[in-house]
């Protein structure tokens, strides 16, 4: 097994999470610099579950041979491949903000209906309601304007379209968060002081919680926009959880 490389990451958290273009700059800084422990990073914080939880997500999706897939926040393709297996007859995109990300998933490609580009999720470069499927791994708790990339993924979607989505998850109340955040923040921390001598780098994730809303309060923003939750699966005790919705 080669050995990974040991870095020193000096960007600081900060104030980069309360904005939209902070967040947008820190997102693309940090990503760059895990991109080659990226696969590894996510088998270990999900204690080798992530995978699963992916393939899952997928089987989740009705129906095959969709005619257009878009894979948001991408990263180095896990989905995005899962995706061009289920839907041999159309064509899926990748989608990532972070060229480091995308030279990954292209290097990894070997699949003829599948295409990485870069973009922001928050402006998709695609025309209204000519997607059949949105998945996003990881993707709406990363995203700069949550608001404004839930739009962005309703206005792609054709009508009757699915979202996918996957990621970290928000319990209600005030204890669970503050548990939660504790959890998050010394297991994620511990790798980021090992793989780049920051404990920020992964309990990123443990912060950007805090500025996201709870379960309860995503379920509304997403019906509000006009989705319908099709199914609502939690992993780790609530610390993750799968969303199938619907555009109405």
């Amino acid at each position: 097994m080669k050995r990974m490389r040991l870095t020193h990451f000096n960007l600081k958290i900060g104030r980069h999470l309360q904005k939209p273009e902070t967040k947008k700059y820190y997102n693309e800084k940090v990503f760059s610099e895990i991109a080659p422990r990226y696969d590894f990073i996510t088998r270990v914080l999900s204690l080798w579950n992530d995978a699963a939880w992916k393939r899952y997500l997928i089987e989740s999706i009705p129906g095959k041979n969709h005619s257009v897939c878009l894979d948001l926040a991408c990263g180095t393709g896990d989905i995005t491949f899962l995706l061009a297996e289920k839907n041999t007859g159309g064509k899926v995109y990748g989608l990532d903000i972070t060229e480091a990300m995308l030279k990954i998933a292209r290097m990894r490609n070997s699949y003829k209906n599948v295409s990485f580009i870069n973009q922001d999720m928050c402006q998709i470069e695609f025309d209204g309601e000519t997607v059949d499927i949105v998945t996003g791994g990881y993707a709406l708790r990363n995203a700069p304007d949550l608001n404004m990339v839930i739009r962005e993924i309703y206005r792609v979607l054709k009508p009757g379209g699915y979202a996918a989505i996957l990621d970290f998850s928000k319990p209600p109340g005030k204890i669970l968060p503050k548990l939660e955040y504790w959890i998050l923040k010394i297991w994620a921390g511990f790798w980021g002081l090992l793989l780049h001598r920051n404990h920020e780098v992964y309990s990123y994730i443990a912060e950007s919680l805090k500025v996201y809303p709870d379960r309860g309060a995503l379920r509304i923003l997403l019906e509000r926009q006009g989705f319908s939750i099709k199914k609502s699966n939690l992993y780790f005790f609530g610390i993750t959880q799968f969303l199938l919705l619907q555009k109405e």
